[in-house]
């Protein structure tokens, strides 16, 4: 078969994406993430400057949801967000994406950023001015007063008259360029130890102060430097956004739970399972309550699961697949069997299950006849014993006249 040949017309543009993006980002970011990135990643290649505003009216979102957008891309270190001293965000920085080139080779230059290559996230300002490497502005545009720096600057052109525009800019190929093993990965689900000035600065926020309002409504006393961080863990590492938040703690409020520790684990199996939305943590919740609750009860456990017992009833429900009524059957025979140990009597049995291929509560009863027979054959095989054995159990002795016989001797 001849091989085909591809062309086009010579008219269309195209902006391009880092493969190594692709492979190792795109997995974990949201619908909103990624759409702020590639319209980033378009506008900076187009050489224009976006605002805030603009992004959020494109793709009908708040503000708020842009920037926490930005903050995940930054967590990420695909980004690197530079403030001015009003706070308000004046520079976004497209970082190197990428393990560490060999030593001695040639860094990576700004002519080449549509791949979109990582360096470290904290960039000074003396090396940005000092990086050497230009984006050039397309003809007539000229950049706002504010972006202007000394010659060399590798600022992403702005349209005239865009004072609020913010400047995409280039790697700057003059910082040491890190190994992306280094950064954190984006789905890891541990809380940092958070230092008190890694907090104070969180805490500037506008958004922070009305979460840690809410949440002292929600838990009816003043929040403690542990609570706040973590806050922080859910807004830093899980990306939760402020209604996630809300709807977290009045989830675990509901149900008795003020304790931050709790609201963790809750807070990292809605991250394990995807949850992005206070809608798609109301609907795990309502099929995560009545399942959970319906195999604690089976097991006659009344309390609230622990993390292990979640463990077992995952394997049970999501790794093993057994419908409920299966399970149901497996916690009535642990609690007829043990008082002890049920969800490890009930695994044990589930086990046995899932490797003899059950998949139906009606696959049941063939099973247990199939284990009584094979019950049975040790006994058979042992033929004369388990005859003289049955004998002796069924002779019928005179004890008074046994006894008097011994006493003769």
């Amino acid at each position: 078969m001849s091989t085909i040949t591809l062309t086009d017309d010579g008219g269309a543009s195209a902006t391009v994406v880092s493969n190594f993006f692709i492979d190792n980002y795109m997995k974990d970011a949201n619908d909103a993430q990624l759409k702020i990135y590639l319209y980033l990643l378009r506008m900076f290649q187009a050489h224009t400057g976006v605002s805030i505003s603009d992004i959020a009216d494109r793709f009908n979102h708040t503000e708020k949801d842009v920037m926490r957008a930005l903050r995940y891309w930054e967590k990420c270190q695909v980004l690197s967000l530079e403030f001015g001293s009003d706070r308000d965000l004046c520079r976004i920085r497209f970082n190197v994406l990428g393990p560490v080139p060999a030593s001695g080779s040639r860094p990576v230059s700004a002519s080449s950023a549509g791949s979109a290559d990582a360096i470290p996230a904290s960039v000074s300002a003396a090396s940005v001015q000092s990086a050497g490497s230009a984006v050039s502005a397309p003809s007539g545009v000229s950049l706002p007063a504010a972006s202007v720096q000394a010659a060399g600057s590798d600022a992403a052109a702005l349209p005239a008259g865009s004072a609020a525009a913010i400047p995409l800019t280039a790697p700057v190929p003059s910082v040491a360029v890190i190994s992306h093993q280094t950064v954190p990965p984006a789905g890891s689900w541990e809380k940092p130890a958070y230092t008190l000035d890694e907090l104070k600065i969180f805490g500037q926020a506008e958004s922070t102060a009305q979460l840690f309002f809410i949440a002292e409504q929600y838990l009816g006393r003043t929040l403690s430097p542990s609570d706040m961080k973590s806050i922080l863990f859910f807004v830093d590492r899980l990306h939760f956004s402020d209604d996630l938040i809300d709807y977290l703690l009045q989830y675990c409020v509901e149900r008795g739970k003020k304790d931050f520790r709790y609201i963790e684990k809750v807070a990292v199996g809605w991250a394990q399972s995807g949850i992005s939305t206070p809608e798609e943590a109301q609907e795990h919740a309502a099929r995560y309550d009545k399942t959970v609750y319906s195999i604690m009860n089976a097991l006659g456990k009344p309390n609230a699961p622990t993390q292990s017992e979640i463990a077992y009833i995952r394997r049970w429900t999501e790794s093993w697949g057994f419908e409920m009524d299966v399970i149901l059957e497996a916690c009535r025979r642990t609690v007829l069997a043990t008082d002890r140990h049920r969800f490890s009597y009930a695994d044990s049995i589930l086990s046995a299950w899932y490797s003899a291929g059950v998949h139906h509560l009606s696959d049941i009863p063939a099973l247990d006849a199939s284990h009584q027979k094979e019950k049975a054959k040790p006994a058979r095989g042992r033929g004369g014993a388990v005859a003289e054995y049955n004998r002796f159990m069924h002779n019928s002795y005179d004890f008074d006249a046994l006894e008097k016989e011994l006493l003769k001797r």
